[in-house]
């Protein structure tokens, strides 16, 4: 289930009311969207995107962390804006979470769309796609050798390392993007990918641009993981299971099931929403 981050606010007696109702109806994991900052539609006119300083997020880390001692799910960002945020710190963020839940994480990470946030964080959003990708190869470095020193574009580490070490070595990493440049560095670098495109005639291209850059870095494109979504149709529900049903004929290996959006009001409503989900899935 997608953690409906921008409808419940600050509440955190919400935050466990969710996660509880999620472990005890069947599904396997809770997926956090991210935002550090929201910008000022005011300050920032014309504003177009689809959150602003109004748009409640909690810190998917923190987050996870209170989640993890009160529910045995596998925890998901989905996805974590990596290049504004520091490289080593974020590798021990994500090696805390790993340890807390025994190895059930993914973590998630993706290039962003939103400058504002950049540069409050102080990165260059222009360079954030390069800036990804030696993310990358950093956090595993990091996740799997006590000690390291490793030179790049955007970082130095000399003789470092983190303790204790995550469960998972490395943390399994997963990716979002919609471009065609996100797609080839899936291919190339992830462990697994969330489209951002329902089945039909653009995944099949998608997955075509991720499979031969695969292979083209000598991976085997099988073993990349792939996690659609589907938003919730009370109105449909039938409708709603043949969606599911197109992503599992699509070759997805993971879903995730999204209630934000739906005019629900309060966590009570939510999971409502969760029960009637897991009933039209057949988990309990």
């Amino acid at each position: 289930m997608v953690f409906p981050q921008t409808e419940l606010g600050g509440d955190v007696a919400a935050v466990r009311a969710y996660g509880q109702a999620v472990s005890g109806l069947g599904f396997t994991h809770i997926l956090a969207f991210d935002h550090v900052l929201g910008a000022d539609p005011t300050v920032h006119a014309p504003w177009t995107g689809p959150y602003d300083v109004a748009t409640t997020f909690h810190e998917p880390f923190v987050m996870f962390g209170f989640l993890a001692a009160i529910t045995q799910l596998e925890l998901v960002t989905g996805v974590v804006i990596l290049p504004q945020r520091q490289t080593a710190l974020a590798a021990k963020q994500a090696a805390e979470v790993d340890l807390l839940t025994s190895g059930r994480f993914r973590f998630g990470v993706g290039i962003g769309w939103n400058p504002v946030e950049y540069e409050a964080l102080g990165q260059r959003f222009d360079r954030r796609g390069r800036r990804l990708e030696e993310q990358v190869e950093l956090l595993r470095a990091l996740w799997t050798t006590p000690s390291l020193t490793f030179s790049g574009e955007f970082h130095r580490v000399t003789g470092a390392g983190l303790a204790p070490l995550p469960v998972q070595r490395p943390i399994p990493i997963w990716m979002g993007g919609n471009s065609s440049a996100a797609h080839r560095r899936i291919g190339r670098m992830a462990d697994g990918w969330f489209p951002l495109i329902r089945p039909g005639a653009d995944l099949d291209a998608a997955l075509d641009t991720v499979r031969a850059a695969a292979v083209n870095a000598g991976r085997d494109p099988a073993a990349i993981g792939m996690e659609g979504q589907v938003i919730w149709d009370p109105d449909d529900v039938e409708r709603f299971v043949r969606q599911v049903g197109k992503w599992s004929d699509a070759g997805a290996t993971h879903l995730c099931v999204n209630t934000m959006g739906l005019g629900l009001a309060s966590v009570d409503e939510h999971v409502v929403a969760l029960e009637a989900v897991s009933s039209a899935l057949g988990l309990h």
